[in-house]
């Protein structure tokens, strides 16, 4: 990578940095220059998959798509090099506005993703013409065995590792009769293959593709179906609607269409892109012992929702069964075990008992250490009240001290909940400790909540104070901490 950067920057890169890959096997990596020239760097340890990836990039180029320009590469060692189209994908964008406009389905975000299906039939009328199939990977076409592939990704990965039940030779039937009907849909275009919010990135408002290594021929249905059926994203029914009216507006563009038989085609595409879909969930989640990926299964149920509730558009018994099974099982921690968007988890605890246990499931964070703040708990009139009473508050509000470490605490985790909000994290922990956890990490627990709760009012705030328990009494003549804390002090 250093060679390929010289060569095309003229200078070695002051600093290499890594950059998270999701759920893929390759290493990525961004190169700065002494004059902040950037690029990314790529290792792919499958030579045929990078053959692809780097023949369909130099095809997509040059013909004008928006794929990012591929610099250099050296075959032998697996490792190319690419012009940096930054770190904002469709579905950071996505979060993002979620929580800035406080809107399920933004206007500005309806209006980004128009943009993305505008460029969709351009890769898919004009990509069949432009690229060697006979290098697609893993097959040259989404044929019957690439469906049977998925569908049995979905059966063993998921169903089984799930403990999902079903009657195998019945839903092999199903299997059958669905793979029959994709396959009645015309099969000559570009299938993206993976055109989901993670795979789109956006640069000065315009969207730019990646990840299109497993693109092969196939029919037109499966690429929408992979973007508005996205399972995080979580696009609202009248939305999908919208968009697909809007992408079929502009694949008449480009060639013939015959709305009703695609619709008709384009729900069987769903369910395959879902069931796709969950197969990954279930292999990278319990298989490989991601649970981040786990997190996604509960949207794919409300997605299987959505399908039974539109009807299924042949018959598949069995599989409508394990659909109901499906969705009574996950669809409801979407709705109520898991929250929308960003939670930020604030606690105080006491340096005495041990450090507070990850609630989020990421093991990140942030533990601030209060213990250089003077103790209020030294004073006799404040040894029996805590960090909730306004006593203890005007007391740590008049230190300087106090006013210097606040502000140091505020601006680092304002820039990781704006950092978190881009890249569409869950959670974030922030922890407060002192010595018994009464005084000073509880003040500094309830004052970052309730700035976060102003500042970003549509991130989730969520308080505990470890020690309460111990306290000598109930802050503030019997206001309970949580109903403290639900009056917004």
């Amino acid at each position: 990578m250093v060679r390929l950067f010289e060569r095309r920057f003229g200078t070695e890169p002051a600093s290499i940095l890594e950059i998270g890959a999701d759920g893929s096997n390759r290493s990525y990596y961004r190169l700065v220059g002494p004059a902040m020239e950037t690029a990314v760097g790529a290792y792919g340890p499958d030579r045929e998959e990078n053959r692809t990836f780097l023949s369909y990039t130099r095809s997509f180029h040059a013909a004008g798509l928006p794929v990012p320009e591929l610099y250099g590469q050296e075959e032998e060692s697996g490792v190319w090099l690419l012009e940096d189209l930054g770190d904002t994908t469709l579905f950071d964008a996505l979060m993002l506005a979620r929580q800035r406009e406080g809107s399920e389905f933004p206007a500005s975000m309806e209006a980004v993703y128009r943009r993305v299906l505008r460029e969709l039939p351009r890769f898919q009328v004009r990509g069949v013409e432009l690229i060697d199939f006979s290098i697609a990977y893993p097959r040259p076409a989404f044929d019957k065995q690439s469906i049977r592939w998925d569908l049995n990704y979905f059966k063993y990965h998921f169903l089984k590792l799930a403990h999902v039940p079903f009657n195998e030779q019945r839903l092999e039937h199903d299997f059958g009769t669905l793979t029959w009907f994709l396959l009645q849909a015309g099969m000559d275009y570009f299938l993206y293959r993976d055109f989901q919010s993670r795979n789109i990135m956006l640069r000065e408002g315009g969207p730019y593709f990646i990840d299109y290594q497993g693109g092969r021929k196939g029919a037109l249905h499966y690429d929408v179906a992979s973007l508005l059926y996205d399972a995080k994203a979580a696009i609202p029914e009248p939305a999908r609607e919208r968009l697909l009216a809007h992408y079929l507006d502009n694949l008449a563009e480009h060639l013939p269409v015959d709305r009703a038989a695609f619709k008709e085609h384009y729900r069987g595409y769903v369910i395959v892109r879902v069931l796709q879909a969950l197969g990954a969930y279930g292999y990278r989640g319990f298989y490989e012992r991601k649970p981040r990926f786990l997190q996604s299964v509960p949207f794919a149920a409300r997605n299987l929702s959505a399908i039974l509730e539109h009807g299924l558009p042949v018959e598949l018994p069995e599989l409508e069964t394990v659909f109901q099974r499906i969705v009574a099982r996950y669809a409801g921690e979407a709705e109520a075990g898991e929250e929308q968007g960003l939670t930020v988890r604030v606690s105080s605890f006491s340096y005495s008992r041990g450090y507070p246990q990850d609630q989020g499931g990421h093991g990140g964070g942030f533990v601030f250490d209060c213990r250089g703040l003077q103790n209020p708990g030294r004073q006799l009139e404040f040894s029996d009240q805590s960090g909730l009473d306004a006593s203890v508050v005007r007391f740590l509000d008049g230190r300087e001290e106090v006013q210097y470490f606040w502000r140091d605490v505020s601006r680092l985790v304002d820039r990781q909940v704006e950092e978190y909000l881009r890249r569409g994290f869950s959670s974030l922990a922030v922890s407060f400790g002192c010595t018994g956890g009464q005084h000073r990490s509880v003040y500094m627990a309830e004052r970052l909540a309730r700035h976060l709760r102003d500042v970003f009012p549509h991130v989730n705030v969520r308080i505990d104070h470890g020690e309460r328990e111990r306290w000598p009494r109930l802050p503030d003549a019997g206001v309970e901490p949580d109903e403290a804390e639900a009056r917004g002090r």
